[in-house]
């Protein structure tokens, strides 16, 4: 009797938000993946779910261009590649939600001031008769959807969903009903993958909504913060799971061991208010996505007890990517290569545990390369010491011999 051919492992990739930041630490974490993780191509996978940022990446990826590829078109120096994606483009004002929005201005001046005076409204009722006239958005999106077209438009790639070899789902907030739609799902398919990026990361008060066949459309996070339950739900082995924004924790900071770059660590937060009023918003901001997606990623341990979920996120006490500018090549560059250790980091002293969970799906670490101090996705200015190293190596030591003897993790159970 014919032996039957083992069923590849399913693995979908789920992609949450974050702005420019968000991508950057996504596609430093992916790199240190795609070389750290034998057995998987993040090419190559069943599902891609991506929501506002992430959805640039997850696009990028569904498309055959690797993580190493998405780091040259986003982060690095771009004045002399005839393939780029430049974030400044994101700050250009909206001239022409402006300019329709002014439009509408000496109508509505005329109805308030009859309102307020022949109408019998009070001054503060009629002013708010003037509300329509205020922008929706501060800067254009527009250049989203032409740079991704341009981009996807090259040989071998698609803007077709439909002409994928892998699904894409991108998934945007409905403005009028405020429900969530995704992009590349049958009845939405026939929608640009440009496009569908641009309304999935359309963020209220920031860009304009997205019009597509007559509605309107916002940033997807609005819903959830990562949409993992559409990939789930067509069944999958194996989820992986990418957080780019988590709050922070200023009062543990972090230890020597944990520190991945040492010789450029920021100093240390002695309290989130000391930063005034953004840092309060920023940590405001992450804390009630982060607190959704942990409550999420609960219900789906119960909901799929037979897939593996992997979550992955930046460490809580590290200053590094709370502290960023996303908006300097520099800081950028930086930024990529924090994550990107930092992600490395991650591996070694969590390896029992992932070790055990990926070689369910075929898949091994590439101890090789995780324990190479040498490797860097972005050449440092000064290299680690050897009691750095040392340090480092026997903290993951210490954490793994941790795991060994703790209760195994429960089947599901999101990682790290």
């Amino acid at each position: 009797m014919k032996q039957k051919t083992p069923r590849p492992p399913r693995i979908a990739l789920a992609l949450a938000g974050g702005g420019p930041l968000g991508a950057i630490y996504e596609i430093g974490a992916l790199c240190a993946l795609q070389e750290s993780l034998l057995g998987l191509d993040f090419n190559r996978l069943q599902h891609y779910v991506g929501v506002s940022a992430g959805g640039f990446i997850a696009a990028g990826l569904a498309n055959g261009i690797t993580p190493l590829d998405l780091f040259s078109l986003f982060i690095e120096d771009r004045k002399h590649q005839t393939e780029a994606f430049d974030p400044a483009w994101l700050l250009r004002p909206a001239f022409a939600e402006f300019f329709s929005r002014s439009m509408l201005l000496p109508e509505l001046l005329f109805e308030g001031a009859w309102q307020s005076t022949l109408g019998g409204k009070t001054l503060i009722r009629a002013l708010e008769r003037l509300s329509p006239s205020l922008p929706t958005g501060i800067f254009s999106n527009a250049q989203i959807d032409i740079e991704l077209a341009r981009l996807f438009s090259r040989p071998g790639r698609t803007n077709d969903f439909r002409q994928l070899k892998s699904r894409l789902t991108l998934v945007a907030t409905h403005l009028d009903s405020s429900t969530a739609v995704a992009f590349g799902r049958p009845g939405w398919d026939h929608v640009p993958i440009s496009k569908a990026v641009q309304a999935s990361a359309a963020l209220p008060g920031l860009f304009p909504p997205v019009q597509i066949d007559g509605h309107h459309f916002v940033d997807g996070a609005l819903i959830k913060t990562m949409h993992a339950s559409i990939a789930l739900d067509e069944g999958v082995d194996l989820m992986l799971c990418m957080n780019p924004l988590v709050p922070f924790d200023a009062t543990a900071p972090l230890a020597a061991s944990d520190r991945i770059m040492p010789w450029t660590a920021p100093d240390p937060i002695p309290s989130i208010v000391e930063g005034g009023l953004p840092a309060v918003l920023s940590q405001t901001f992450r804390s009630l996505i982060h607190s959704r997606l942990i409550l999420g990623l609960k219900n789906y341990e119960q909901a799929y007890p037979g897939t593996d979920i992997i979550l992955i996120e930046p460490n809580h006490r590290d200053p590094e990517l709370y502290l960023a500018n996303t908006f300097s090549y520099s800081q950028r560059r930086h930024l990529a290569e924090h994550a990107y250790q930092q992600t490395r980091q991650m591996l070694r002293s969590s390896q029992t545990n992932l070790s055990a969970k990926f070689g369910h799906h075929g898949i091994t670490l590439n101890h090789a390369h995780l324990d190479d101090a040498r490797r860097h996705l972005c050449a440092p200015k000064n290299p680690p010491t050897r009691v750095g190293q040392a340090l480092t190596k026997l903290h993951n030591i210490m954490n793994n011999l941790g795991q060994v003897i703790s209760e195994p993790c429960l089947e599901g159970q999101p990682t790290w």
